[in-house]
């Protein structure tokens, strides 16, 4: 479809920039966040969690790079779902997209913000612990989580380009800081720290304290900490060469951060007993810390300062995208879709996302956040799944500059890993996930199928 002045996004971004975006969203948000929450759900077997959550969305990589190639247009699965399955569809799509970017973003702003107060705290300065965590977890508001999420809204404003480029000096950062971590961790490796390893069992279970555990409840959170490389290909609109570029982004930032995650997931559980490690605010500075390398500790913590950002970045950059197209579309108030002419980015969007972000980051749990997070994109990978199959049958002879090997079996995988995952999760956030998608269908029957471009050009 084409879109008229002020509606099309300007072509800014090549591929060294869509590896970075995939690179700075997949790593650092799970290991710098989230692998105490992963270590104290399924114990040392959160190693074999993060194995399954890869092999899961390497399926969905696959399929996200053939339809990223066949249709480079923003939107990622909201796009692929309308061209493969219709509007209902996409409109159930998109919204999911919306709850697991945002949350995503609210998700790391919160793990940024237990690393910041743990440096400053390290250095023996005290906060108030009421401005540093929300009332679910006791406080009055999560300060830092707000501000930070604030910050980043001004850098996607100031545009595209200059956001992506700034990421690339951030993952350069987070980088060299995890090569690090693993160069001071794994010499303490210790064998007897992976002892039991499956504590807790495979599947998830509900223990006696009401808290989900086993590996496959590990990674259903942990699950989080790998997706990034939709992202890019919400970016397909922006890319200079679609076609070459979203491949060699998705599958590129898929392998480098999938060697990446194991080896510090190695070091930090092979480093320190994972009842230690359980829910630690800055697993990673834990360990150093206890290894008695408080400035290696330190300097981790503060790289982790500087450049977890770049995942806020990089999440609030697709969700406004998600939302640009969705309003392109009809499905929302068409004014939302209006770029900026000086950079090309959609200001308003960006700055309702930035908003609504930062009130859910001030307010919720680190944990709670990313589960329902998960929610969202699992929906997501499971309807790309079904696209690549869908349009395999619909449109064969389509171009395709990336064609996934074995379609049907990657398409199918993806869908069974997915749908076991996302029953891995607590009951309590599915029926938030439930209640939010039947807020979406209630908003599409009422506004969205009567304002969509689709209906207009039938009536």
């Amino acid at each position: 479809m084409q879109h008229g002045h002020g509606h099309a996004l300007a072509k800014t971004l090549s591929w060294p920039h869509l590896i970075a975006l995939g690179v700075g969203a997949i790593v650092g948000t799970g290991i710098y966040t989230l692998t105490g929450v992963g270590a104290e759900r399924a114990g040392p077997a959160v190693i074999l969690a993060f194995a399954i959550a890869g092999a899961v969305c390497a399926c969905a990589a696959l399929a996200y790079t053939e339809l990223a190639t066949m249709i480079p247009a923003a939107g990622s699965a909201y796009t692929f779902s309308y061209a493969a399955i219709g509007e209902a569809a996409a409109w159930v799509v998109g919204w999911s997209l919306i709850l697991e970017y945002s949350l995503a973003c609210s998700t790391v702003a919160v793990g940024w913000s237990g690393y910041l107060v743990g440096w400053i705290q390290s250095a023996g300065v005290e906060l108030p612990q009421a401005l540093l965590v929300g009332p679910h977890a006791g406080g009055i508001i999560n300060l830092p989580a707000v501000l930070v999420a604030l910050a980043v809204m001004g850098m996607l404003i100031a545009g595209t380009r200059e956001s992506a480029t700034l990421n690339i000096i951030l993952v350069i950062i987070k980088l060299v800081a995890l090569g690090a971590f693993i160069l001071f961790a794994m010499p303490a490796f210790d064998s007897g720290n992976l002892k039991p390893f499956m504590p807790y069992g495979f599947g998830s279970t509900l223990d006696a304290d009401g808290v989900q555990r086993g590996v496959m409840a590990a990674a259903a959170i942990v699950f989080f900490a790998f997706y990034g490389f939709d992202a890019v290909a919400t970016s397909a609109e922006e890319a200079k060469n679609p076609k070459r570029d979203l491949t060699i982004g998705i599958i590129g930032s898929m392998a480098v951060c999938t060697l990446i995650y194991m080896l510090v997931a190695v070091a930090a559980v092979g480093a320190l007993p994972h009842t230690e490690l359980a829910n630690s605010p800055e697993p990673l500075a834990l360990v150093l810390r206890t290894l008695n390398q408080p400035l290696a500790a330190h300097l981790v913590a503060l790289a982790a300062i500087i450049a977890l950002p770049s995942v806020i970045l990089v999440m609030m950059y697709g969700q406004s995208r998600i939302f640009f197209v969705m309003a392109r579309d009809g499905l929302l108030p068409r004014r939302l879709a209006k770029v900026s002419p000086r950079t090309g980015a959609p200001t308003l969007i960006t700055i309702i996302t930035g908003i609504s972000i930062a009130g859910v980051a001030g307010i919720f749990r680190l944990d709670e956040i990313a589960e329902l997070a998960n929610a969202g994109t699992l929906l997501a990978f499971i309807s790309v799944g079904a696209c690549l199959m869908i349009l395999r049958c619909t449109a064969p002879n389509a171009e395709r500059l990336f064609r996934s090997p074995a379609p049907f079996v990657v398409g199918t995988l993806a869908i069974l890993g997915c749908l076991y995952l996302l029953f891995s999760l607590p009951t309590t956030t599915l029926v938030r996930f439930g209640f939010w998608n039947l807020i979406g269908l209630a908003i599409y029957f009422a506004y969205s199928r009567r304002h969509s471009l689709m209906a207009k050009a039938a009536g």
